[in-house]
């Protein structure tokens, strides 16, 4: 079927398009129907009974592929590599989950994860899942305020820890980390798991804290228990403007039912094949597509311990899907421009043989053209961008590989997937004609996968996406739909800034900049001017072995811009510097260099990768006149 098909099936029938793919998951208890008209927004299979762990590991055994390798852990850091097959997968879990019961952990505790890129962190979310206890998983090495903040919202019976995490050339040490958490926490935990990694063994605390291996010793392992549709899988925090972290709450059934659905209709991978997401299984995209989506569908994942460059260099990517076969590769944009930066001609990228791979698909901060262009010249592969949220746990707009390969529109995720309704409104609510910038929202219900609320805060949930637009929800995107139904994603609504009365996107003038030769990265951001309103700032990183003056790079950039874009934008302000502020997963910390520029007070986001890079923006901005006295 065509992709145009299958689409106009789920509008017409959206409750048989959604038994459907329910069909291909395994159920205790199969639902009565898809959709229940209950909660803020509706939940799906709510009255069925299953468990996740089935779905993604015993029934593969079952089938006979317990010798299947289920994860590989590739750890340039450590210098090594191991698989784990289905069947071993299967033996850990439950002797994971059967110490955890005997502990007291059941259906409906909370059990929060702080683990770095290992085996481990999965085992344990699976674990949780074999019980029907509720994981929160917190990237590893996350501060201890943030952590403990976390804690008191989530309120785990239990914490599941490794004693450190890996950079290049330093420990990460986790255990003062979590102490620390717990000891400013209102609410403690009963008991702590403390996985020991050879580089560093933490000091256990008597009575609370318990080492993974022995732990399990002598513990009967632990069936997968049933639970209902709409029992929640896992919260996960996600930054909110309050500085309150929201936790998104994903119901167990639909989770399933998308999460299987993507795998082989968005990804083209099927059972056996290997899936490689290059990203934390602290975010979304490592719940969905490091952790479940792939091990659901019978494929093969990769948990990566290294980074994009500098583990030891450019082509650690190419390698890792080298040698183990990937098929299809998932990563950011900014990994990309790293890797671009650091190996403009692509020159590593001839050093391995990439013939496995099928498609690079990019997702987690826009998808600039000439990035995209870069890699297709060099992979001779397609490079699928697509859009996605943390609280939708699945792409909302897609080329749907695994259907039909879709033109691709550089600078767009193609189109909207099944259960999406998506429309671009005015401040009114009202849809705007193809090609107008607007708020982008989807018409509700949100289909199965999304998230019903926020955890314990169904007040916050219809005020942060329901209440502006009755109907609908909203993403918090703006961009426009062109004639074809492609969407664009230009910026965060907060990003559109007014220009003496003129609505204009950050992200298309980063579009113009990134186009110059000499730019690997750039931000636009819009900075406050008496006179105008706002005026549009760019930040210029460079790419290497790059010999024009930076003087010069700036005024080409403001004339680009003024050339493609046109003087309305009222582009003149540029400067050049080393690195841009970014969360661990690569989104771009605008609005905290905005606050930066316009000399307010602010709060360094809990999610930034490195806070001493924005003493470098400071530096940057002052050498511009900014923030002006």
């Amino acid at each position: 079927m065509a992709y145009s098909d299958i689409y106009d099936g789920w509008k017409s029938d959206p409750e048989g398009f959604w038994m459907q793919a329910a069909d291909k998951i395994d159920w205790d208890s199969r639902p009565s129907r898809a959709y229940f008209d209950q909660g803020p927004v509706g939940e799906w299979f709510a009255d069925g009974m299953v468990n996740t762990c089935w779905n993604a590991v015993d029934r593969h055994v079952e089938a006979g592929r317990g010798d299947q390798l289920a994860i590989i852990h590739d750890s340039p850091i450590t210098h090594s590599a191991r698989g784990i097959t289905f069947r071993e997968l299967q033996s850990r879990v439950a002797s994971l989950a059967g110490a955890l019961r005997a502990k007291g952990i059941e259906k409906g505790d909370r059990v929060i994860i702080y683990m770095p890129m290992i085996p481990e962190a999965l085992e344990a979310m699976l674990a949780c899942a074999r019980l029907g206890a509720i994981h929160s998983v917190v990237f590893g090495g996350f501060a201890a305020h943030e952590l403990a903040v976390r804690i008191d919202d989530a309120q785990p019976k239990a914490i599941i820890a490794a004693s450190c995490g890996l950079e290049p050339g330093r420990v990460i040490h986790y255990k003062p980390l979590l102490d620390a958490a717990i000891d400013e926490a209102r609410h403690k935990p009963d008991f702590c798991v403390i996985f020991q990694r050879e580089q560093e063994v933490a000091g256990l605390t008597p009575g609370r804290d318990v080492a993974w291996h022995e732990f399990q010793h002598g513990v009967a392992p632990a069936d997968c228990v049933p639970v209902e549709g709409n029992h929640p899988a896992y919260v996960l925090y996600t930054s909110g403007t309050t500085g309150q972290p929201k936790g998104v709450i994903r119901h167990t059934a639909g989770h399933l039912v998308a999460l299987n659905w993507t795998m082989r209709n968005i990804y083209g991978v099927d059972a056996g094949d290997v899936f490689w997401a290059a990203s934390d299984v602290g975010w979304v995209v490592g719940h969905s597509y490091i952790c479940y989506g792939p091990l659901i569908a019978g494929a093969t994942t990769i948990v990566f311990e290294g980074k994009p460059v500098g583990t030891p260099d450019a082509g650690t990517f190419w390698r890792v899907i080298q040698d183990h076969g990937v098929k299809s590769f998932f990563t950011a944009p900014t990994a990309i421009r790293a890797v671009k930066r650091e190996d403009p001609k692509g020159e590593l990228i001839r050093d391995y043989d990439l013939s496995s791979l099928q498609a690079v698909f990019l997702a987690g901060e826009r998808a600039d053209p000439d990035t995209i262009q870069w890699l297709e010249d060099q992979l001779h592969l397609p490079v699928i961008d697509h859009w996605w949220q943390t609280e939708t746990g699945w792409a909302i707009a897609a080329n749907p590989f695994g259907v039909e390969k879709l033109p691709i529109k550089k600078g767009s995720p193609s189109v909207a997937m099944p259960g999406y309704d998506v429309q671009v409104l005015d401040e009114a609510g009202h849809p705007v004609e193809p090609g107008t910038l607007g708020a982008i929202a989807i018409r509700l219900p949100l289909p199965p996968g999304t998230l019903p609320s926020l955890w314990n805060a169904e007040d916050r949930f219809r005020r942060a996406y329901l209440d502006h637009f009755p109907g609908y929800y909203e993403t918090g995107d703006a961009g426009y739909v062109d004639e074809d139904g492609y969407l664009y994603i230009m910026a965060r609504t907060d990003d559109v800034i007014n220009v003496a009365g003129h609505r204009l996107s950050t992200g298309a003038m980063e579009e113009v900049l990134s186009g110059h030769p000499a730019v690997a990265e750039c931000a636009v951001i819009g900075v406050a001017d008496s006179l105008k309103g706002q005026m549009p700032l760019g930040f210029l990183c460079l790419k290497k072995g790059v010999e024009t003056p930076d003087d010069q790079v700036m005024r080409e950039v403001v004339a680009r811009v003024r050339d493609q874009i046109g003087p309305v934008a009222a582009f003149k302000l540029a400067c050049v510097v080393d690195r841009l502020p970014k969360t661990r997963s690569g989104k771009i910390l605008r609005a905290t260099m905005v606050k930066i520029a316009d000399g307010e007070d602010f709060r360094t986001p809990a999610t930034i990768d490195d806070p001493a890079i924005l003493d470098e923006i400071r530096t940057a901005l002052k050498g511009i006149g900014y923030p002006k006295a």
